[in-house]
């Protein structure tokens, strides 16, 4: 569906970030669900910052699915459970931390249930991505920390082009997630969905139900853009239309 992904298993990607934490870059990671993909047609700005991570990893079940009947090797890494699992497991006391946060309360709950974290926490004004200064004031904020990890959770896709704002610079170092809701499932100021619906694909479900107002419009209005990417994708690897991309990127 014209979207790079990487062929990577959970433990692999740990192994991955484990391996360039102490490298003094910056590298950046995006979790394309199906909101993203269908955000990404025909926006070929947003399809170069995802292309331009240094990971990009599968956070939804039905393109998951979908790539699985279709022969492809696809692998499922959720935004959610890696940034579970390198907070309890993996960042270090006195690591340095970022937190790109949507409202104060997140870094704080973060900071007491992380006391052992350096933490430091910038809260951006609502609809960054049409603010340029505080956009700057964004990656200068990462830039000038010196950090060991990024975690943006500023939204989709404010997140990503931040991301992709902060890797221009060279002062700029550190793994940063654009992780979505992620702390806020860590520090319990919204509910992920019950293990068994995760299992089952029906977390989207669990989000719509929990949140209606906001969410029905993104997951109805999905629908009919991912229904013709999917065909689309049918019928290139059918050979019935020629593909002209190689979305698919080496894990």
């Amino acid at each position: 569906m014209d979207v790079p992904y990487d062929f990577l298993t959970f433990h692999e990607v740990v192994d991955c970030i484990e391996a360039e934490r102490r490298s003094g870059q910056f590298r950046y990671v995006v979790t394309p669900n199906v909101d993203h993909v269908v955000r990404m047609r025909g926006n070929l700005r947003l399809k170069e910052i995802y292309k331009a991570s240094w990971l990009s990893l599968c956070d939804s079940k039905p393109i998951y699915w979908v790539a699985r009947l279709l022969g492809i090797r696809m692998t499922l890494v959720t935004g959610s459970d890696l940034t579970s699992h390198l907070f309890h497991e993996r960042i270090r006391p006195h690591d340095k931390v970022v937190l790109i946060a949507p409202y104060a309360e997140v870094g704080s709950r973060m900071a007491e249930r992380f006391p052992e974290i350096d933490f430091r926490c910038h809260v951006p004004p609502q609809g960054l991505i049409s603010k340029p200064e505080a956009m700057e004031a964004c990656v200068r904020f990462v830039t000038e920390s010196e950090t060991d990890f990024v975690f943006i959770a500023v939204g989709s896709p404010q997140s990503e082009l931040l991301a992709h704002e902060i890797s221009k610079s060279k002062q700029a170092s550190g793994i940063c997630i654009c992780c979505g809701a992620s702390l806020e499932f860590i520090t319990d100021l919204q509910t992920r969905a019950p293990a068994l619906m995760q299992r089952l694909g029906l977390e989207w479900l669990y989000r719509l139900l929990s949140d209606p107002k906001r969410l029905w419009r993104r997951y109805v209005y999905s629908v009919p853009p991912l229904a013709w990417l999917c065909l689309k994708e049918i019928m290139k690897r059918s050979g019935v239309i020629a593909s002209k991309t190689t979305p698919l990127r080496a894990g």
